[in-house]
């Protein structure tokens, strides 16, 4: 093995890191629901800390990678990670809690911005497009991680001693990666805190973004409630549209950094938009289970290359270094996978939830739109 392919190892079990920290979280919500008494609103209310503290870190993460390295920011957020992830199983009291969670919700926004400005830096010594399959990774420890919390339930092991081993794989990892990272040069284009207007083409690709959010936040949190309002499929297999989806996600990560480098970003990204039109337009007219199923196979697919391939254009913009272009696009991209969920609540209360489904599927001619006009802004910056 090659040193360039121990470096992609190394960042590659980073991604994955970061993907089983979020899905051991994730895994164990009903225990800490249990825990503490929660109705579903105070949990609702509660679970509001992951993304404030992720909006919280958007201005200053950009800013911290352009400072000090994607390296260092990278080895910080793990540590962090190690640190705030059994403090979450160990908390008392809620009002210890809520604090903890704000603060990992941070620590996943540092985490994703000096990854993925680390998987540029990486990309640019191999000269192809790579970054896809690391998002594949992340996608691939969501089931890793999904699973084993699984496991614990099954076998009545508390949230704080699955954390604590979580934490260990963690440090593994971090004391075999960290010799690995590229140390990248951040003269090119600005720094400082993200608080200010992009350029036509990062506005360009944050909306692009933002409607790959709107669309894969819809998935994450509508797709069984569709097949079980919608399609009306028996109880044992509501799941199965989540499942299809996240299939596909991450086989279409892993298949995505090919078809980028024989047809272009711009053609995978147009490309991407008609997948999620074409998946949800087809599980609402034909609301069958094998339709429904093929139609939420097709916007994971679609969904797949929406954010690697919009992260991969905006860490070569010509007026921001990597950290803070990938801040703004992240930014924007962050609220389409806020406000997309209790959208599609809004709307399905108001018409129905086929008619939300419509309005995201819109979305996906949104992308198709906004790489098809204006090209200019595309070429002259060689996408």
């Amino acid at each position: 093995m090659t040193l360039l392919q121990k470096r992609r190892a190394a960042l590659g079990s980073l991604f994955f890191l970061a993907g089983l920290c979020f899905a051991s979280w994730a895994s164990r919500i009903p225990d800490v629901q249990s825990k503490f008494e929660l109705s579903e609103s105070q949990l609702g209310t509660l679970l509001l800390g992951l993304p404030i503290g992720s909006l919280l870190a958007l201005p200053l993460a950009g800013w911290l990678v352009h400072r000090f390295g994607s390296k260092l920011v990278i080895l910080i957020s793990g540590f962090g990670y190690m640190i705030f992830l059994p403090l979450i199983g160990f908390s008392p009291t809620i009002w210890t809690l809520v604090p903890v969670i704000v603060v990992f919700g941070m620590i996943g926004n540092l985490m994703n911005i000096s990854l993925n400005t680390q998987a540029l830096a990486l990309e640019d010594m191999y000269g192809r497009s790579i970054l896809a399959s690391f998002h594949g990774l992340w996608s691939l420890a969501g089931f890793t991680g999904a699973g084993i919390g699984a496991g614990m339930i099954y076998y009545d092991i508390l949230p704080k001693f699955h954390y604590l081993l979580v934490s260990l794989i963690v440090l593994l990892i971090i004391m075999v990666a960290q010799g690995l990272l590229v140390k990248e040069e951040n003269a090119r284009g600005g720094g400082g805190l993200v608080l200010r207007r992009p350029d036509d083409l990062l506005l360009r690709i944050g909306g692009i973004a933002f409607l790959g959010m709107l669309a894969e936040g819809c998935m994450f949190d509508w797709s069984g409630v569709y097949f079980k309002k919608v399609v009306a499929i028996d109880a044992s297999f509501v799941a199965l549209g989540y499942v299809s989806f996240m299939g596909a996600m991450a086989t279409g990560r892993f298949v995505s950094d090919r078809l980028n480098n024989r047809f272009g970003r711009l053609k995978i990204l147009r490309g991407s938009g008609f997948l999620i039109f074409l998946g949800l337009i087809l599980s609402v007219i034909f609301p069958t289970a094998v339709v429904a199923v093929l139609g939420f196979l097709l916007v994971g697919f679609g969904v797949a290359s929406v954010i690697p391939v919009s992260y991969s254009v905006a860490g070569r913009s010509k007026l921001y270094s990597p950290g803070v272009a990938l801040a703004m696009v992240s930014t924007i991209s962050f609220f389409g996978f806020l406000i997309g969920p209790p959208l599609i609540g809004f709307i399905a209360e108001l018409l129905s939830l086929k008619a939300s489904f419509v309005l995201i599927a819109m979305a996906g001619l949104g992308i198709v739109l906004l790489t098809s006009v204006r090209l200019e802004v595309f070429y002259e910056n060689k996408v």
